[in-house]
């Protein structure tokens, strides 16, 4: 089912990419580029004014070759001198044109590096501000690689190949205007190969922009699975799934490579097409070139055939060249703009992605909270048509430990994200000290909970530094202290460098069970009035877990705790159990009166007893 709603999803998304594939969409799409360009206005400038000194350098060559071969005026007669002279200033010209083009190069690669890291920064903010919808419907590497390929494919696009457009656009009116000046008859040759060139490129264009789209999802979705693959190694190891799993990475491999392969074959094709236009056209100038040679200062029907030179036609033939080349290098560039148009459609996707709800302007701070909850008549479903929590209402007073129990999918991670605010309610309310959660300031509401989860997280860093992010401003000692009370001082006092050790990514290096007392110790530094705990003790050994429950049970006095529990033995002591079933308060009561109702409660004690 989950595989079904993927490829919808993706059928969807390429529908719709394919719908936008008109000239308006890659319009929108180069002015949000330039919107980037334009933040580097200043070296940009620099960068044009350097490729047009260097680009008129490099066109004085032909036109001073073109004299330097003007300069046999027969065989065996030849005014060395002035050859000398064309020469000497041709090998200035070009010696000139390769230092521009050096510093050209540095300036280019300075705004590269700018751009991608621009790109980057902006693109990372973007995801802090999108709301847990987002992550809970998407592959974690296929996010990863709208940081990595799509940023970097469109940063080095925007440099490269915005400055390879530029020098041709300069390189091909430059030489248009020497060729003018040479034969303005000759140029009649490119008003027929121009036009040809101009609509093939244009409609190989609008074949390759959709196989870079499929190439570039395929590339994401084969991240998608080798981050899942990667981060599940241990269990694939342990059920001998290595066979399965490589098949399945070869599918999507597979897949891959085949949209790489048609993308680059079809744009492959592109240059070599482009090219034998442009030959076409040189044979042609050559051939009417060597007629106005020969036939120049005769009159052909009433019409006097202008002359041209040896080296007029010499200078003419290079013009020409340096007039197609730029049309060659722009056909092979049609690819790489392709794909770089395909990133920023991914990226700008990502970037246009609706946020987080925005505070209300009247929102206010919540002070320090004294942990009055209120839940009433709220309706919520991560599918609408699906609803997981219906009118489900909850009063709890300042300090009380709440127990939330049920059977798996009843509800019960549900009650935390509408808690958090990570999740709105589609109907109902919830208010915290009276005052409605969605008229207070999302990250106030955040800070007044601190949370332990079942999936403990630590950052690479150090000991100390994974502790004292619980709260800004923490002290050594605090953080001893705070892990003092989590049990886990004495575990830490054992690393290589006590507190100063380094985790390595996500923890690592040590136990799942040292890693949630980290946590617990992190929860504990926190200064929060409520808490919510989700089986925070469910991957230590029992004495461990004994010596928790009672660290936590100081730490829970005199404040709102929420407790997710699946084992039942931890939560005896609660003063409300809620019993969650069909995302609706089935039972509600202590434990002692829950065991004698002996209802639902009763039998899910039991079960874990018997």
């Amino acid at each position: 089912m989950a595989e079904l709603f993927k490829k919808r999803i993706d059928d969807r998304t390429d529908s719709r990419s394919f719908d936008r594939l008109g000239g308006g969409q890659t319009r929108a799409v180069l002015r949000r580029l330039w919107g980037f360009l334009v933040l580097y206005r200043g070296r940009i400038f620099a960068c044009v004014l350097l490729t047009a000194a260097a680009n008129l350098f490099l066109l004085a060559g032909p036109r001073l070759s073109g004299s330097a071969i003007d300069c046999i005026s027969g065989p065996g007669t030849v005014d060395f001198p002035k050859v000398y002279f064309f020469c000497g200033w041709m090998l200035a010209c070009f010696l000139l044109h390769a230092a521009f083009s050096c510093l050209l190069s540095v300036l280019m690669a300075g705004l590269s590096r700018g751009l991608t890291q621009r790109l980057r920064e902006e693109t990372f903010a973007k995801l802090h501000r999108l709301p847990v919808r987002y992550f809970d419907s998407r592959q974690t590497g296929d996010i990863i690689s709208h940081l990595s390929y799509d940023v970097d494919a469109l940063g080095e696009s925007l440099s490269n190949d915005a400055l390879q457009i530029a020098v041709s656009m300069i390189t091909v009116a430059g030489s248009l205007l020497m060729m003018l000046s040479i034969s303005p008859l000759l140029v009649l040759v490119f008003a027929v190969t121009m036009p040809v060139n101009f609509l093939f490129s244009r409609y190989r264009a609008r074949t390759l922009h959709p196989l870079f789209q499929k190439r570039a999802r395929a590339l994401g979705r084969l991240n998608g699975f080798s981050e899942e693959m990667l981060s599940g190694q241990k269990t694939i190891a342990a059920y001998s799934r290595e066979d399965v799993m490589l098949s399945r990475f070869d599918s999507h491999n597979q897949e891959a490579a085949e949209c790489y392969y048609k993308a680059e074959y079809q744009s492959s094709t592109m240059g070599p097409c482009v090219r034998f236009i442009n030959d076409f056209g040189l044979a042609m100038v050559c051939m009417f070139g060597a007629m106005l040679y020969m036939l120049g200062g005769t009159t052909l029907g009433g019409f006097v055939v202008p002359g041209i030179t040896l080296g007029g036609i010499s200078s003419f033939v290079l013009y020409s060249r340096r007039f197609s080349g730029p049309v060659n290098e722009l056909a092979n560039l049609i690819g790489e703009l392709q794909s770089a148009l395909a990133a920023a459609e991914r990226i700008f996707e990502l970037l246009d992605e609706e946020e987080e709800i925005p505070d209300r302007p009247d929102a206010r701070e919540l002070g320090a909270a004294k942990g009055a909850v209120a839940i009433r008549e709220v309706c919520f479903g991560y599918d609408p048509a699906r609803p997981v929590l219906r009118d489900f209402c909850l009063e709890v007073r300042p300090g009380t430990l709440v127990a939330v129990v049920g059977p798996t999918g009843a509800g019960k991670t549900t009650i935390i994200n509408l808690l958090m605010r990570f999740y709105d309610p589609d109907k109902g309310e919830i208010r915290v000290d009276g005052t409605e959660i969605r008229d207070a300031a999302r990250d106030s509401l955040r800070r007044q909970y601190t949370m332990v989860l079942q999936d403990s997280w630590l950052f690479s860093g150090t000991v100390l530094e994974n502790i004292a992010c619980g709260r800004d401003g923490a002290g050594r000692e605090e953080v001893i202290k705070a892990a003092k009370a989590a049990k886990i001082h004495h575990f830490i006092e054992r690393l290589p460098q006590g507190y100063d050790t380094v985790l390595s990514d996500d923890g690592v290096n040590i136990s799942r069970g040292q890693k949630q007392l980290i946590t617990i110790a992190r929860a504990m530094l926190a200064d929060a009035r409520m808490l919510i705990l989700d089986e925070a003790t469910s991957n230590v050994d029992s004495r461990t877990e004994r010596l928790i429950q009672q660290a936590m049970y100081r730490l829970m006095q005199k404040k709102t705790c929420f407790v997710i529990a699946h084992r039942l033995s931890t939560i005896r002591n609660a003063d409300v159990i809620l019993v969650i079933r069909d995302g609706m308060v089935a039972e509600q009561g202590t434990h002692t009166s829950l065991m004698q109702q002996k209802g639902f409660y009763y039998s899910l004690y039991m079960s874990q007893f018997s």
